[in-house]
């Protein structure tokens, strides 16, 4: 066994696949957007309520795909339940020293609220039968507040909570670091505010897409010193993990197409003419992606 300069003594990598980085995708994605429609819905004018909305409708469907792709590369998937029902008493079972168990009822929780602020966007909208138009009440007054603020909190969580379950790993990387979550926290949001802006560019207020430019800015920021910060307190273990084709796509895909570019075009948005908007949105994505192939994958491959 070579002699990695980690901390830590690490343990065979959990042969996670393709699935499990696209889940990571996603879920960053379906957090960031459940947080910023919130921040619109709480703090925004009413001009931004549309925008909101979009956030909503992204992110209930995101995480109904998100689920099922790590469950079905669960070793044995049809027992996935017994992270939140106790296989021997039948009675729900939480786990709160257990990551897995911690994160299983966070992500939980975020599909509930998120499917109420989803439904309530479906009554406002009068895309439900008239039964159910009702369910309108979900987005007003206290009750939308507060189902809003709960389904940003927890689409916080879910955003950051993948770099977390990373970290409790004794992997290459993973457990060298406590700065995963906030990496992956940063790039979920700057992810979704691309999306946002992708979907809601011609079709929401002006405004609204400004602001969500400027939320990608400073996620994109706050995300390159991160990753500046954990790849100097590391030392040696970046080379050893990242000292290869991955550190190679690492530099070019995520921190010069992913973050670097789409920045210059925040500030010079002419560059490009009305392509400037989309094009920046684009390369965000694929950094996003890029981030968290090169983050699995690489420590897979040790």
């Amino acid at each position: 066994m070579p002699d990695y300069p980690s901390d830590t003594f690490f343990t065979h990598a959990p042969e996670w696949t393709w699935l499990v980085v696209v889940y990571f995708f996603v879920g960053g994605i379906s957090g960031g957007a459940a947080f910023l429609a919130a921040m619109l819905d709480l703090f925004g004018a009413p001009q931004d309520r549309p925008m909101a909305r979009l956030g909503y409708l992204v992110a209930l469907p995101l995480i109904a795909v998100g689920g099922p792709l790590l469950i079905v590369d669960l070793n044995r998937p049809e027992r996935f339940w017994h992270q939140f029902i106790g296989s021997e008493t039948g009675r729900p079972m939480f786990k709160w020293w257990s990551p897995i168990s911690f994160g299983s009822w966070g992500v939980g929780l975020f599909a509930l609220f998120a499917s109420l602020a989803f439904l309530a966007v479906l009554a406002e909208r009068g895309w439900l039968p008239g039964g159910l138009r009702g369910l309108r009440a979900l987005a007003e007054g206290t009750l939308g507040k507060v189902i809003a603020a709960l389904t940003g909190l927890f689409g916080l969580f879910l955003a950051g909570y993948t770099g977390i379950l990373l970290a409790a790993t004794n992997r290459p990387l993973w457990s060298d670091t406590p700065l995963l979550g906030l990496l992956f926290l940063l790039s979920g949001i700057s992810a979704a505010a691309a999306v946002l802006t992708l979907l809601g560019w011609r079709r929401t207020h002006p405004e609204s897409v400004h602001w969500l430019g400027q939320m990608d800015a400073y996620s994109s920021v706050l995300e390159l010193v991160v990753l500046a910060v954990l790849a100097i307190s590391l030392g040696s273990v970046v080379e050893e993990v990242w000292g290869n084709g991955w550190g190679v796509l690492l530099v070019i895909g995520v921190v010069l197409a992913g973050i670097l570019i789409p920045l210059v075009l925040h500030v010079r948005p002419r560059l490009l003419g009305r392509l400037s908007v989309p094009s920046a949105a684009v390369l965000v994505l694929i950094g996003g992606f890029i981030l968290r192939m090169v983050v699995v994958m690489a420590s897979e491959g040790v």
